[in-house]
Formats: structure tokens, C-alpha cells, sequence
């Protein structure tokens, strides 16, 4: 999981590492509360948050399409007219917008 502004951080990582660990962050502080866990060292939480941004850019593509996608409303319309109409407009919508933002 990475911040809504799409830039992963210590925070991001160490939920990523540790999931259901306990611990607080005072300021850049980690301050490691689980008995259970062993506290990630910052090696660890460095890798992980290039590794998570990494994750994070390559997905750009599908996150551009999502915005890109005419509505389901839109689809479903395009969808029936051409059943009625044997065409291929929905067909060619989405097409369109795959080209305009292809997978990596």
C-alpha cells in the first residue's frame, strides 16, 4: 500500500515488512513496540520502499486507463446500440484507450 500522493515511505514499508506489528513512528523514530516481530533493520526498510515504488510505477498504465475508460453507463450504452447495430464501437473505445496506455 502506498500513499495517496503515489510515493512510498518508511511507513508504507514497514506495514508492507510487518503487517500486524506493533510500533510507532515519533517524527523519522521508529519506535518498536511488537514482542512477537523482530523490528525490520533499515536495510530491510530501504529495499522495501524502492521495491513498493517500483510496484507502484509500473502499475501507471492501468491507473491511466481507469481515468481514460468512458463510464459503464457510456459501455453499456455502446454495448447495446451495437448488438442492434453490429458494430463495434465499444469494441473500439476500449481498444483506443488500451493503445493510448499500453502495459509496460
Amino acid at each position: 500500500m502506498i500513499n495517496l500522493d503515489g510515493v512510498a515511505d518508511k511507513v508504507d514499508a514497514i506495514v508492507s515488512l510487518r503487517p500486524d506489528a506493533q510500533w510507532a513512528m515519533r517524527g523519522n523514530e521508529l519506535e518498536w513496540l511488537d514482542a512477537e516481530q523482530t523490528q525490520p533493520t533499515d536495510a530491510e526498510i530501504d529495499a522495501e520502499v524502492i521495491r513498493l515504488q517500483a510496484e507502484y510505477d509500473a502499475k501507471q498504465y492501468a491507473r491511466d486507463r481507469a481515468t481514460a475508460y468512458p463510464s459503464i453507463q457510456e459501455q453499456l450504452d455502446m454495448q447495446y446500440w451495437d448488438s442492434v447495430n453490429g458494430t463495434t464501437t465499444w469494441k473500439d473505445a476500449i481498444a483506443a484507450v488500451k493503445t493510448e496506455n499500453p502495459k509496460p
